[in-house]
């Protein structure tokens, strides 16, 4: 062992092994992993170990896909059989919205280059003998899915990072971590101490203890999980080929074969988080825990009249072992904010399925300083800082949901409400349906006086349908009120703020009481946010954005800080509230409240200043996000509850509503409006889509800029355009495949319905070579075709002149 590395990976499972692998893949060799046992010790081992593709994330899928392509490549590196059976995969569907659900993922696998096709009852048969499918709709079969040995594919990442550099020390427990001043770290370990450039938490059940040697607290707990491995099924082995790995979504089981029997796994709904107050450091490395059937009865006895002949098999053995799941499921990969050169690869429950993903991202991310793709979905920043409490009780949700059918609009209620605005208990009171983003309470819509305040989750349009419809309307004609106070706003200040600005965005900095779109560019020229600036005085900037990215965005902010203390970025989240109003009338109203003088002051699109609204002292920022006239008020947010009230006092008479998240959607689509995760993302470049316009390439100076300047000069593959939808009662919701004739061209990033406009829309990028205004293009809205036709312009109020002037 050597007294100094580039990097030290701490924790030998696939996840650990996997990110060894791809540091010496591409070009680290001074690498180091550090297991206090023996390789796959942990969960790994005990892994039912199969391979899929399916995610709610489209970007998941493809790292899965990334993974599962991988095995036969770290085979042959390694020099190592990883036991690979590919017999292919299938899941099946015995509702019909389950089976919306498997045709929607089909369409999906379109764009993605993902291998599929949908199947007959019939068809599920003669491929697996053993499934009654007497219910059965239909399935998803997927060829390129199947399971491995765990110890076999471990050991093939292992020795191909030895093969390329890396050295592997066994029975090695790291004790304890400490940063030096310049950023490396002190490995301290019971064989000696190891000064290390980078540490990467790759600790698996110990995640949470090696984190806070580092001072991190990850949001991740260990989970009981049972599978079974029955005796020999004369059925299987008359079949005389392999089944292939069975997902029942309806009895939430799955199942592969095991010689002649098979490998049979539930998630009960009565799960069992394991050890919380933390993993024993003598937890061995082939322990099992105590099996408990009992708790499975109701879900092994459905799984029992799916596969009957598995409930007359014997039962050879029952595994029960811990394994971590995150609050939604996905894993934790990423650098940790303010813990320089600290990185998380932990919390995955299936690392057969994404640990080659997770290496792939973790180690282009270490090397070139960000991820080639977006891995928003993995990454450590998505969420707040959570209590154990309330991580328990998400991750056990997610647990019981793991083959739950979970439509677009639906939000589960485990661990709410955990934060609230100050207009919480108004909204209430005013029968608001809620919805949930970072931990927050948000408005989705508001349901009418004396009716039940629930959304039905559907994949359809819902019982919101014609109520959203009315809030918008009201926004059009009227004046709307939408509580902003969860956006992210953060306050840049200091002697050193306007020089620092101009070299984190790519635009130019507005001047003294404007406000400017911002796009954030990452070296690769690649979008890293969408952001707006807006600049009440020469020395103060206030930054808003997705209230969901606050980790994420301070983390960049933070990693870019000047060393001599000029530039300060303070977190106004929570702190700072924002009521938008919108609507011909909204002048009207807010003028009663701020007076003439500071209306005047606003009146330019893009204007900013400083007034007081009644008893509140407030900034008014002249933007809206529904393309009507429209202003943001800023205050303190112990103010926000008197400023609320101000507002309906004053607008009493013209016709002041709140409207909820889904109607803002609806007119932003129409306006034709990205928002980030959708149009906007890490996968794009701004000059793929509007966000182009702001890009300011006569800087001299800024983040990316030689990467922009090359990405401007270039044709895009893909660019963003709008689509009109031949739609009925359900509308495309993102992702979804866009066909020219037979051959997919695109792909959707948003989808809804305009009420104003009274047309179903979709946003998407296309083949810049396919983009033609006659073109009959069709998109898949629930696993069928519609027509869609390209818009050349936006289809409410193309000009923009509502937003410039009360109409």
């Amino acid at each position: 062992m050597k007294s100094h590395y580039q990097a030290v990976v701490i924790g030998g499972g696939v996840v650990g092994c996997s990110v060894l692998y791809h540091l010496t893949k591409f070009g680290w060799k001074d690498v180091a992993l550090i297991e206090r046992k023996v390789l796959t010790a942990g969960s790994t081992w005990h892994a039912a170990a199969g391979f899929h593709s399916i995610n709610s994330d489209p970007n998941v899928v493809r790292l899965q896909a990334y993974t599962i392509a991988l095995y036969k490549e770290i085979q042959e590196i390694g020099e190592q059989d990883v036991g690979l059976h590919v017999p292919g995969g299938v899941a099946m569907a015995a509702t019909p919205e389950r089976w919306e659900f498997l045709r929607t993922e089909w369409s999906r696998h379109r764009f993605m280059g993902i291998e599929s096709e949908l199947i007959t009852p019939s068809e599920i048969k003669a491929l697996c003998p053993l499934v009654e499918v007497g219910e059965v709709l239909g399935g998803l079969w997927t060829p390129d899915e199947g399971h491995l040995d765990p110890y076999g594919a471990t050991q093939a990442y292992a020795r191909a990072a030895r093969k390329q550099g890396a050295e592997i020390f066994q029975h090695t427990k790291v004790e304890s971590l400490e940063q030096r001043p310049d950023g490396t770290w002190n490995v301290y370990t019971d064989k000696g101490v190891i000064h290390a450039e980078h540490v990467v938490n790759a600790a698996g059940l110990w995640a949470r203890e090696v984190g806070m040697m580092a001072g991190v607290k990850h949001p991740l707990i260990p989970m009981e999980h049972h599978y079974l491995i029955t005796e020999t099924i004369p059925e299987l082995e008359a079949f005389g080929k392999e089944i292939p790995v069975m997902v029942d979504l309806d009895g939430e089981i799955y199942m592969r074969q095991e010689h002649n029997g098979v490998l049979f796994g539930v998630y009960e709904k009565n799960s069992t988080p394991w050890s919380l107050a933390g993993t024993p450091w003598d937890y061995g490395e082939t322990d099992l825990l105590q099996p408990n059937l009992e708790k499975l009865e109701n879900e092994l006895m459905k799984g029992f009249e799916r596969f009957p002949s598995v409930g007359n098999a014997g039962i050879k053995r029952i595994v029960n072992g811990p394994f971590t799941f995150t609050p939604d499921g996905n894993p934790l990969v990423g650098p940790v904010r303010g813990k320089q050169n600290y990185w998380a690869a932990c919390g995955c429950m299936a690392g057969f399925s994404q640990g080659g993903g997770m290496g792939l991202a973790l180690a282009q991310w270490m090397i070139n300083g960000e991820p080639e793709g977006n891995v928003f979905g993995f990454d450590v920043a998505r969420f707040p800082k959570l209590t154990q409490n309330f991580v328990t009780a998400k991750a056990k949700e997610f647990y019981e949901h793991r083959f739950y059918l979970a439509r677009p609009n639906e939000q589960w209620p485990a661990g709410r409400p955990m934060r609230t605005t100050p207009l919480y208990a108004y909204q209430k009171e005013k029968n608001a349906v809620f919805g949930v983003s970072y931990g927050l309470e948000t408005p989705m819509w508001f349901a009418r006086p004396g009716e039940e305040a629930l959304e039905r989750p559907t994949f359809k349009r819902s019982n919101a349908f014609d109520v959203v419809a009315a809030e918008c309307t009201n926004v059009r004609e009227n004046v709307g009120l939408f509580d902003a106070s969860g956006y992210a706003k953060y306050e840049v200040t200091g002697p050193g703020a306007h020089v620092w600005l101009d070299r984190m965005f790519a635009s130019k900095i507005p001047a003294v009481g404007r406000a400017r779109l911002a796009p954030m560019l990452g070296e690769s020229g690649r979008l890293m946010g969408d952001l707006t600036i807006l600049r009440p005085t020469e020395e103060t900037f206030l930054i808003t954005g997705s209230g969901y990215l606050q980790e994420w965005h301070m983390r960049w902010f933070e990693s870019h800080l000047p060393s001599d203390g000029s530039v300060r970025v303070e977190n106004r989240s929570d702190s700072l509230s924002m009521l938008a109003i919108a609507g011909p009338k909204s002048a009207k109203l807010v003028e009663r409240l701020v007076g003439q003088t500071a209306i005047d002051a606003t009146k330019p699109l893009l204007s900013v200043t400083r007034a007081e609204a009644g008893v509140v002292p407030v900034m008014i920022a002249r933007l809206s996000l529904t393309g009507e006239y429209g202003f943001e008020l800023y205050c303190e947010s112990t103010y926000v509850r008197s400023l609320y009230e101000q507002l309906f006092e004053s607008g009493k008479d013209l016709g002041l509503r709140e409207y909820g998240v889904w109607a803002l959607l609806s007119m932003r689509l129409e306006k034709g409006f990205g928002i980030w995760s959708r149009e906007f993302a890490p996968e794009y470049t701004p000059f793929q889509n509007d966000l182009g316009h702001f890009v300011d390439l006569t800087k001299p100076d800024f983040i990316g800029r030689e990467a922009a300047i090359q990405a401007k000069g270039e044709t895009p593959t893909h660019k963003l355009v709008m689509l009109e939808v031949e739609a009925t009662d359900a509308d495309a919701s993102g992702f979804e495949p866009i066909w020219l004739g037979e051959r997919v061209v695109g792909f959707t990033t948003s989808g809804g319905y305009g009420h104003t406009v009274k047309k179903s829309l979709a946003l998407g990028y296309i083949e810049a070579s396919s983009i033609n205004a006659d073109t009959r293009y069709e998109l898949h809205v629930l696993g069928e075709r519609r027509v869609a036709k390209l818009l050349s312009q936006v289809p409410y109020d193309p000009m923009g002149s509502r937003m410039r002037a009360p109409k």
